[in-house]
Parts: C-alpha cells; structure tokens; sequence
C-alpha cells in the first residue's frame, strides 16, 4: 500500500512525506513516557551532542534521568548530592552538564564522562536558581525566582564563573530563553504572566527591556526558541504550548495532554519533534512541528 500510495505522488509529481512524519499528525501530543515515572518537579528537558535526553527528577527529587527516545524507558544518569534539586538540564560547548540547584542556591556542574557533581557557582543572594540558557561564549543567563514573595531576579554567570545581577525587583521569573542569534533574551513572570525581552550586547549586557506578550490567566514555565525565532511558551495550568513569532504574534497554541507543563526542548534528527515536561502526569510527551 505504501509502494502504491509513493508511485501515485510520484506520478502526480508531489513530495510525499517520510513515514516518520505522516506517522503523527502535526501539533498532536502523545506519550513518550508512561506516567508517573517522574516526580512532580519534573522538569528542564534537554539532549546531549551525541543525542542522549535527559530530564531531571527521575523516580524522586534530587536526580537526573536518562530516557532512551525510541522507547521511553528511563535509568538514574546521576543522583544529586543531599539536599540538592535541580530544575533544568543545560550543556556548554565543552559538553559539561550545568544544573540550576533552587535548594541548594547554586549552579552544579557536572563532568559527563567521570558524572563528577560539583559547585559551579555559589551566591548567598542567589534566591532559588530555576532556569537556564547557554550562549556560545559559555556566559549562561538564569532566572531567579523568589516564590514566597512572587519576585524574581534575572544574573549572567561568565565563564569565569562569577554571577553578575542583571536585574532585581522583577516578578517571579522562571522561563529564560535566548533568540538563535542571541541577540535577544526572554524572560517571563510566572504568577505576572508577563514575557519580557531585552536586547543583549557582544558583552553579555541587557538593555531596553521590553514588554513581549502578557496573558490573562494560567502560569507561565520554560520557554525555547526554534531556529526560525519562535518562541515556544509552556502555560502551565492550561495545558498548551503557545507559539510566538519574534513579532509577538501568536500563532498557534498546542494542547497537550496533562495540564501543568513545565519545560519543553526540541529534538530529534530535524529538531522538529517537541518533548514536553508535564507535572501533573509526571511524564513526557511530544508532538511534531514542521516550523
């Protein structure tokens, strides 16, 4: 039927697409995990250079899992030491895994090869590390929220590894992405459910913050950018992943299966498949996207 279905299309002289693709419907979410594998801090999704996911909190607080893509099994990657949770995988270009550690107040790093678990940076003002992202010169931004009083904060840690305050007196930030030439930072305000951008320079420095996109209701998590500008928004709470141009139109929302989603990464050989954190069901799904 396949072979009948690909002489037809060729005789019409239309591009068919690959099985993989016509496999799924586009913006459908489905499975990857089964639920409950994670606990309900799951979070930070995100792949390797050689292509291995991970996300944090597999099983219980304080680890990192591996997931194989193919299947959705999982195994513990790495346990934290005690005390310690992180909420969000990120790589720098040397391939060390960098983790923001809320209860711990710090960035870890961790050495891929001997998985070695070490502070990469510390500060007593630092409130409760959420997020990450990554530039290409290894100055990573982080959100810094501070949920009992609904504040935030917003530091750049330089390679050096000394944190530099960006911003304070913010509302509780949380999702942190930077635009794919990273000359734009988004960062949003989960309980304000405000998206702000600022323009970044070749220093690292932020300026002329701008009001991005607001909403009425529902929360606001992790946020990414795909490779056109788009920014990819989990609402928690309304269970959807809003899509933005770099305009500030939306131009789709994505419903997913759970409700709570957390963080989101793409993936897969055309980065066009989109995994999802979900809270509520403690699992992954994904769906396709062909933009």
């Amino acid at each position: 039927m396949k072979k009948y279905l690909l002489l037809l299309a060729m005789a019409a002289g239309q591009h068919l697409p690959s099985l993989a693709q016509s496999a799924h419907p586009l913006y459908e979410a489905r499975d990857l995990t089964a639920e409950n594998m994670f606990s309900v801090n799951i979070e930070g999704p995100n792949f390797d250079k050689a292509g291995n996911f991970y996300v944090v909190n597999f099983q219980k607080d304080g680890t990192v899992g591996k997931i194989n893509t193919q299947t959705g099994a999982g195994e513990v990657f790495i346990t934290l030491p005690e005390g310690s949770v992180a909420n969000s995988v990120n790589f720098n270009s040397k391939g060390d895994m960098l983790l923001p550690d809320f209860k711990g107040h710090n960035i870890l790093i961790v050495n891929m090869k001997t998985k070695k678990i070490s502070v990469y940076t510390h500060s007593d003002k630092f409130n409760q590390p959420n997020d990450l992202c990554i530039n290409k010169r290894d100055q990573i931004f982080a959100s810094d929220p501070a949920w009992a009083s609904n504040s935030g904060q917003i530091w750049r840690i330089d390679p050096n590894r000394q944190p530099v305050l960006l911003e304070t007196g913010m509302g509780t930030t949380n999702g942190i992405t930077l635009s794919p030439d990273e000359k734009t930072l988004y960062v949003n305000e989960s309980v304000q459910r405000k998206v702000w951008k600022y323009d970044v320079d070749k220093a690292g420095n932020v300026s002329n913050k701008t009001l991005f996109t607001s909403f009425p209701d529902y929360g606001l998590d992790g946020m990414k950018c795909d490779e056109a500008g788009n920014l990819y928004i989990a609402r928690w709470g309304k269970g959807v992943i809003a899509i933005f141009s770099p305009k500030g139109e939306l131009i789709r929302e994505v419903p997913l299966k759970g409700k709570q989603c957390s963080n989101l990464i793409f993936g897969g050989k055309d980065r066009k498949t989109v995994y999802v954190t979900l809270q509520d069901r403690k699992c992954v799904e994904i769906f396709n996207r062909n933009r």
